[in-house]
Order: C-alpha cells, then sequence, then structure tokens
C-alpha cells in the first residue's frame, strides 16, 4: 500500500500562515469596539493578529533593546511592542500600520500606559515608509512581505541596525543570525552588516546601468543620435 500524501492535521493547526488569518477572522468576528471607522489607503499586506506577550518580551530580548534604542514596528498592529520597549526598556518607538483603525487603538494604548510622549504611530505604506532611524526593527507579516521588504531594511538601515521577525524568516537570500523557540513559534534575529549595504549599492548600480541601456537603445531604435560636443 503506497504511504499517505495527506498533511499531518496537527502540521496544519500549527501552520503559523494558517494560524495568522484563523486569529484575524476570530478578531474580526468578536465584535471588538473600533477606535476609528476610516478604511486604509489599500488593502493590507498582512491580516491583523496580535503578537502575545511572551513573543514581544522574548523579541526584545533578543534584540537587547534598551534606553538608547529607537525602536519601529513595521506593521505595528496596537502598538503592543512599541509601548512595552518604551515602559519596560526605557527605549523610544515608532510603529507604522495601514490601518488608520490600528494606528488609532495605538495611540490610546500608549496614553493608557503613559509613554505616549516616548513613542510616535503613524499611518503608512511600509514599502514607501522612512525608518532609517531605526536601531531595531520588529516584524510580524508574512514571509513573502518579509522578502519583499528586505531591500529596503538593507538600504535604509544603519550597520549594526537589529531585525527581529515573529514566525517569518527573510528567505535564503538572508539566514538568520539566530532563532528562539517560544512554544510554537519561532522568533528570528538579523543584524545589518556593511555586506548588506554593499550588496544593495551593487543591485542600485546594476538597475541604474540597465535603466541607461535600455535609454540609449530606445534613443537608437528612434533615429535620435547625441551631436558631438554636446
Amino acid at each position: 500500500m503506497k504511504p499517505s500524501h495527506h498533511p499531518d492535521p496537527f502540521t496544519l493547526l500549527f501552520s503559523p500562515v494558517l494560524a495568522m488569518f484563523l486569529v484575524a477572522a476570530l478578531l474580526a468576528l468578536s465584535g471588538l469596539p473600533a477606535f476609528a471607522q476610516q478604511e486604509p489607503a489599500r488593502k493590507p499586506d498582512v491580516p491583523y493578529v496580535p503578537t502575545p506577550e511572551p513573543i514581544v518580551e522574548k523579541m526584545l530580548d533578543m534584540a537587547k533593546v534598551g534606553k538608547d534604542d529607537v525602536l519601529y514596528d513595521l506593521g505595528c498592529g496596537d502598538g503592543r511592542i512599541v509601548i512595552t520597549a518604551a515602559k519596560e526598556r526605557g527605549a523610544r518607538g515608532v510603529g507604522i500600520d495601514i490601518n488608520p483603525q490600528r494606528i488609532a487603538e495605538a495611540k490610546a494604548n500608549a496614553e493608557s500606559a503613559g509613554v505616549d510622549g516616548k513613542v510616535k504611530f503613524m499611518v503608512g505604506d511600509l514599502f514607501t515608509a522612512n525608518f532609517s532611524e531605526a536601531s531595531v526593527v520588529t516584524l510580524y507579516l508574512l514571509p513573502d512581505v518579509n522578502r519583499a521588504l528586505r531591500p529596503q531594511l538593507w538600504k535604509q538601515l544603519k550597520v549594526g541596525t537589529r531585525v527581529v521577525s515573529h514566525d517569518f524568516d527573510m528567505g535564503p537570500e538572508w539566514p538568520p543570525e539566530k532563532t528562539e523557540r517560544v512554544g510554537h513559534k519561532t522568533i528570528y534575529y538579523w543584524t545589518i552588516t556593511s555586506a548588506h549595504k554593499k550588496a544593495i549599492a551593487k543591485a542600485g548600480s546594476k538597475a541604474a546601468n540597465a535603466t541607461t541601456a535600455s535609454a540609449g537603445s530606445a534613443a537608437s531604435a528612434s533615429g535620435l543620435q547625441r551631436v558631438p560636443g554636446n
């Protein structure tokens, strides 16, 4: 008899991606009060699923967040990572989320926690946001979003900046320096190095050269020629 290829139901149950969508669906059906009824400028890249507090603490531990840090949480949701970093570690923090409702909720939570003077929350698109000030970046996104965001992390962040992701890695192009398990959850950790800065600069140079070559080919095809001396 051939072995069954049906997936183990327990594997499906604890799949991080499936769990994220299931929790998001439960939150949507729970009738939780809305802090704002504004709609996002576009569909969010990930569903809203809060990071459990033990995971928040472990993420901050792995990054060794302290009073001299500026932590950016990309896709901050209700702001709990930024707020915990400010309240318990003395860090300054910024949370960015495309959903105005989440930002309104995060601001209210920061005020309740007494850290609204140390943190800032803003509506924004992760792919166009400026987070170059960060000394620590935290993420709870999805695998494809992490990978799409990776070039911006390499480009914007300073050498030595720590990056921590809940549940999802950055693909084989950027293996984590260390991982930690908390229950069924995995937390990934990286630091930005000079090699990353060189790699992104080289990629940018190649893209610029390709654009120049394409423009030159188009001009040649249209019969345009450069006038000598001009």
